[in-house]
């Protein structure tokens, strides 16, 4: 393997204050790596202090984008504009495409105290900003779950050895993996060569291509470079892996705004102080 082909960088996640006082460690979204094609954001957020996250995400709108969210400990409860509701549990996810508007809140429910998760936002090309919303929530047990000697891996979005996660992305062809590491144990994946790819490591700690790995570090793979080689640490490690096809296309963002011209963003901003925002109802698929 080339020297390209083995090239990682390391982002440093920077607590950020977010909704109504929600304390959150971000990646993707900060000045050192505002953007990376296709993902807008990564907010991983994490605490056992309900003063931390209780006040919530009050309503807010999104255009342009879909949000994909994954509890690992606790509650979220979802309402929109167009009368859907949710509850999203522990191992549970959501994702949300916004495309053409979409005012939501998403509260959380104290369970023991504990809130663990992520949220990723992923940007749609010009051709899918204006359609039709959707909105897909999943319990935990509804997500594959593939165990070897070595490792766990939880198939959030996308496909993993043969099983396939009920969600899947047509546009960006994201792939989503849970992944957890035994002490002293390896984990390799091939993904799509064509995909940005990074990981984010929340529990344990390891090695990634040789190279010692912080906890609450984003790490992206280099050009070339489309099968991370983990080796976990002696308490083992516990990460997120995802990739997605680039969109390649200009990116003009104004808070929860992602659009492709600065004449779209103003149209977003008047149609949300017009109360003309929410032009279409979701589609709605939902596990039970």
């Amino acid at each position: 393997m080339n020297k390209q082909a083995t090239t990682i960088r390391f982002f440093p996640a920077m607590t950020v204050p977010e909704g109504a006082g929600v304390t959150v460690q971000r990646t993707i979204g900060t000045p050192a790596i505002r953007n990376y094609d296709p993902f807008m954001l990564l907010d991983h957020f994490s605490s056992d202090n309900p003063d931390e996250y209780i006040a919530g995400f009050p309503s807010h709108p999104h255009r342009g984008f879909s949000t994909f969210t994954y509890m690992i400990d606790g509650h979220i409860e979802h309402q929109d504009s167009m009368g859907n509701t949710g509850n999203l549990g522990p191992g549970g996810a959501q994702l949300m495409k916004a495309a053409s508007g979409v005012i939501h809140s998403e509260m959380p429910k104290q369970d023991d105290g504990l809130m663990r998760g992520f949220q990723l936002w992923i940007n749609l090309p010009a051709a899918n900003k204006m359609e039709t919303p959707e909105y897909q929530e999943y319990e935990s047990t509804a997500f594959p779950v593939i165990e070897t000697s070595d490792y766990r891996v939880k198939v959030l979005i996308g496909k993993f050895s043969n099983e396939n996660s009920p969600i899947a992305d047509d546009i960006t062809h994201v792939s989503y993996f849970d992944v957890q590491v035994k002490a002293g144990k390896r984990f390799q994946h091939e993904l799509p060569i064509e995909n940005n790819r990074f990981l984010f490591v929340f529990e344990g700690s390891g090695l990634l291509h040789g190279k010692n790995v912080p906890l609450n570090t984003l790490v992206t793979l280099g050009v070339g470079d489309n099968t991370p080689d983990f080796v976990a640490g002696e308490q083992g490690a516990r990460f997120v892996v995802i990739s997605g096809k680039p969109i390649n296309e200009p990116i003009v963002q104004y808070g929860p705004f992602v659009m492709n011209t600065r004449e779209e963003i103003d149209q977003a901003m008047q149609d949300f102080q017009a109360n003309n925002f929410v032009r279409d109802k979701a589609w709605v698929n939902r596990s039970k």
